[in-house]
């Protein structure tokens, strides 16, 4: 004889509550019949198309993140030199030929190639002096409070925000800062070949100064950015504050309306601008 089948747990828990006829139509319809759903976790890849393509970008993604190289850090640059010039390269016949690109550039940028004779003044042209770019161009140090630097002359070879870096005549790479020095650079004027022919000597150099201490920026930045013109008292007249310490300074007449005070508190209140600005030829006789 078989063994008897064991009753149910559920079965014997509604027994103790309700009646017989209750117990095994309660026990039926919530216990034996009632469906059981069922739902996977995570589709398979194989079957769910979406999840598929899914998994297909994240191998993509985690193949590419591993091959793209990370972007050095600042120190890792100044340790492999990145920015640096090779000593082997520091001649200056080497930056003729850019400066030589850089005088046309300049001549374009002032409309100066043509036949028109275009009239250069600080109204019409010193927006676009301002913003120019300087790399190649040949400057020359006529003032500076450090008094080793005055006469200095070279091809510029790195324009950054507070420097300029010029190669020498001597091949020697010299780092100017910009703040409290005034830069000289020159643009000869194109020659025609009729001038050639007729040995007609050639026009004067436009013949440009420039104040370093409202220049600092960097040629990227000056790309964008507006200028207006500005006279400024101190690289006319030096400084305001060695002005108010010289009371006998010669200079200071020319400014004696305004008290010094006065101009002090003009000098802080005023913006600054670049200053780009013709010079004068001396006159012989």
């Amino acid at each position: 004889m078989g063994e008897s089948e064991k009753p149910h747990i559920a079965n014997d828990l509604l027994a103790r509550a309700h009646s017989p006829t209750t117990t095994s139509r309660i026990f039926r319809e919530n216990v034996k019949t009632k469906p059981l759903l069922l739902r996977p976790s995570s589709p398979d890849p194989a079957v769910n198309a979406r999840a598929k393509r899914q998994y297909a970008r994240l191998v993509r993604a985690s193949k590419n993140a591993s091959k793209r190289p990370k972007p050095l850090s600042a120190k890792q640059k100044r340790a492999l030199c990145i920015y640096e010039i090779p000593k082997e390269q520091r001649k200056y016949p080497i930056y003729e030929g850019l400066h030589t690109m850089w005088c046309g550039y300049m001549r374009e940028i002032l409309g100066l190639n043509g036949e028109r004779v275009v009239k250069v003044t600080a109204q019409s042209s010193g927006q676009l002096l301002a913003s120019a770019d300087y790399h190649g161009a040949e400057v020359e140090v006529v003032r500076s409070r450090c008094v080793s630097r005055v006469g200095l002359r070279g091809i510029v070879v790195k324009d950054t925000k507070f420097t300029f870096e010029i190669i020498t005549r001597q091949n020697e790479l010299k780092t100017v800062p910009k703040e409290y020095t005034v830069f000289r650079f020159e643009l000869p004027l194109p020659t025609t070949a009729e001038d050639v022919k007729g040995a007609i000597t050639p026009p004067k150099p436009l013949v440009f100064e420039l104040n370093g201490s409202q220049f600092e920026n960097r040629a990227v930045d000056r790309a964008n950015k507006k200028f207006k013109p500005h006279y400024n008292m101190d690289a006319e007249f030096g400084t305001l504050k060695d002005l108010e310490q010289d009371p006998a300074h010669p200079k200071l007449e020319v400014v004696r309306r305004s008290t010094i005070p006065d101009l002090l508190e003009t000098a802080a209140m005023r913006p600054k601008y670049t200053l780009l600005k013709p010079v004068k030829e001396p006159v012989q006789g």
